[in-house]
């Protein structure tokens, strides 16, 4: 892990000279080096990938390099379905293809659910099976609806019929070793990038819409942390798919005033606006001494800011190493239009 000194360098190395700052804070790329961590290294995601004006079908996010991609999910009632859009709560609008082979992506009528989405993924994989470890951020953007028979178990059972053995589970941090998630991150328990290969991690955040919904006050986050928790208490936690994350930049450690006690060790993901935490000076050093994953948004609008869209790929390269040394895990911007070689970069995490 660097020093304070040798992150304040890794900064004004990146802001002077981009892309080679980058080189110089990637060790890891030298001979020798053992494969670092996924805790131990900062990559680059794509916000909204799923809509067709950031990529025509979704199978080229895939394509992108990109380590993040995000689904914007809406529970359906009324069809008990999982919609996938921005802002149709009852009908889908994506790039996701009904394709379920690898033979029939970059052809098939888009505009389909969350199921879909993950037949894309399954059949992306099998043409790339040795593919960078790739997060999946999904807001549940109306929340879970238990009452429906759209709640935390039946995603998991959606997410393990079409994906299988190649998610990283709670159950795979855990190992036979920790009881909780928080004792495993804080042991970096986490494997190292290269045995990551082939697989998905899925991180859960509440959408807008739940935490706009004044007759909601169980969010998606507490929800999916409450059912870690019983299923690990039930003996059944390797059912569960996905990583909860404590959504908005805080100083310290948000948990503590937000969850039971008996929740808080389940939640090792931390996602919020970049700008909230480096412009404001937050000591966010907390989250990489405990190995916990920060996902830092908006990373455009750091100090001194850069376009949202279309920044140059040295502007990327120095904003990925500022990052790095603030300790996020990945970055995410509207930076759909870089090409893989700058959005699979990966270097080391401050």
């Amino acid at each position: 892990m660097k020093t304070v000194r040798g992150a304040r360098t890794a900064r004004r190395l990146a802001a002077l000279f981009g892309t080679a700052a980058v080189l110089v804070a990637t060790p890891a790329a030298q001979a020798g080096a053992a494969a670092p961590k996924f805790s131990e290294t900062t990559t680059i995601g794509t916000h909204n990938a799923y809509e067709k004006d950031k990529y025509t079908y979704f199978a080229q996010a895939l394509d992108s390099g990109a380590s993040l991609l995000e689904l914007d999910v809406y529970t359906d009632s009324v069809s008990k379905r999982w919609r996938v859009s921005h802002s149709k709560p009852l009908g889908n609008d994506n790039n996701c293809e009904y394709a379920d082979s690898p033979d029939e992506l970059y052809s098939k009528d888009r505009n389909q659910d969350l199921g879909s989405c993950l037949d894309n993924i399954a059949a992306w994989q099998q043409l790339h099976p040795d593919h960078a470890p790739i997060v999946f951020k999904v807001e549940m953007k109306n929340g879970f609806n238990n009452d429906a028979g759209l709640g935390p178990d039946e995603f998991d059972t959606l997410v393990q019929q079409k994906l299988g053995s190649t998610v990283f589970k709670p159950s795979d941090l855990l190992g036979s070793t920790y009881s909780t998630l928080d004792a495993a991150a804080k042991a970096n328990a986490w494997p190292s990038r290269d045995a990551l290969a082939g697989k998905v991690i899925l991180e859960l955040i509440p959408g807008t819409v739940e935490e706009a919904n004044p007759f909601d006050s169980y969010w998606t986050d507490e929800e999916y942390g409450d059912h870690l928790r019983d299923l690990y208490a039930a003996g059944n936690i390797s059912a569960a798919q996905a990583f909860p994350a404590v959504l908005g930049a805080e100083s310290g450690d948000p948990r503590t005033s937000r969850y039971d006690a008996s929740i808080r060790p389940w939640f090792v993901f931390f996602d919020g606006d970049a700008a909230t935490y480096v412009n404001n000076a937050y000591d966010t050093s907390f989250y990489s001494t405990n190995h916990y994953i920060l996902i830092m948004t908006d990373a455009y609008g750091v100090s001194p800011a850069i376009s949202s869209t279309a920044p140059t790929d040295a502007e990327v390269a120095a904003r990925l190493a500022l990052l790095a040394a603030d300790h996020a895990s990945v970055i995410t911007s509207d930076w759909s239009g870089k090409s893989a070689s700058v959005l699979s970069s990966v270097t080391t995490r401050g």
